[in-house]
């Protein structure tokens, strides 16, 4: 058998075995998202009694502090209340175990100004990034306690630096600035997005709650945690109102 009739023989071989082998099975297309069904919360958080009053925060020890309060003079602002009896910069979340949803990459900001924290309570996500800045011309520090791991302490002695750190212990994380002992934030860390903070007025909203009867929940850095439930419908809007009592002007 000469040369040219083994390679026409190889070829030929080779055409066969390959066209006996099964083809690629073509793409699947990705199977489409599972709808939950869904409704928002829309709820307030309201407090009655006469509120205590606010105490002053003393600045003079801290010239640049003191430039900052110099035309309206702060006051720890632990309770704020509307005209309506809203209280504001309370933190709520819904209690229970609920399906994963991604974790958002844009962080929550805390900023360092007038030698206060602001916002003072926020809320965050596990593993969703938490920025703090220094947007004062002096010393800082970021002081975190936390109720688990979370816990740091570093420092921010110049305008315009900031860190950022990833949260992963549920509960309530506490800023502190141990230069100015006056300075206060608290962030509420969850593993889930069913969470908000009450505005001025002591309203909030969680949208995209799933079907169901949920715990709610309502923390405030002095009142404490109040607790209800609420019944969430399918395209629906459940009301829900939280109450605390400072025990004044109640018969």
């Amino acid at each position: 058998m000469n040369a040219l009739l083994i390679v026409t023989l190889l070829v030929t071989t080779g055409l066969a075995a390959s066209s006996c082998r099964q083809a690629p099975a073509p793409p699947q297309p990705a199977a489409p998202a599972v709808s939950v069904p869904s409704g928002t919360i829309k709820g307030r958080v309201h407090l009655t009694g006469t509120p205590p009053p606010n105490p002053p925060i003393r600045m003079r020890d801290d010239p640049m502090c003191h430039r900052a309060g110099a035309d309206a003079p702060a006051v720890q602002e632990t309770i704020v209340v509307g005209g309506n009896g809203g209280l504001a910069n309370v933190f709520v979340r819904l209690r229970g175990s609920f399906p994963e949803t991604p974790v958002p990459t844009e962080p929550v900001e805390i900023d360092q100004r007038g030698c206060l924290y602001v916002p003072r309570v926020v809320g965050v996500r596990i593993g969703q990034p938490l920025r703090v800045s220094n947007s004062d011309s002096g010393l800082h520090n970021v002081h975190g306690i936390s109720p688990g791991t979370d816990g740091f302490n570093v420092a921010q002695p110049q305008r315009g630096m900031t860190n950022q750190f990833r949260l992963r212990t549920e509960g309530i994380l506490r800023l502190t600035c141990d230069v100015h002992p006056w300075m206060f934030a608290f962030v509420g860390v969850v593993d889930h997005p069913f969470f908000a903070v009450t505005g001025t007025d002591g309203t909030f909203e969680i949208p995209d709650v799933p079907v169901g009867v949920h715990e709610i929940e309502a923390w405030h850095e002095r009142l404490g945690t109040v607790t209800s439930s609420v019944s969430v419908e399918a395209g629906g809007e459940a009301a829900v109102e939280l109450g605390y009592s400072t025990g004044a002007d109640e018969q």
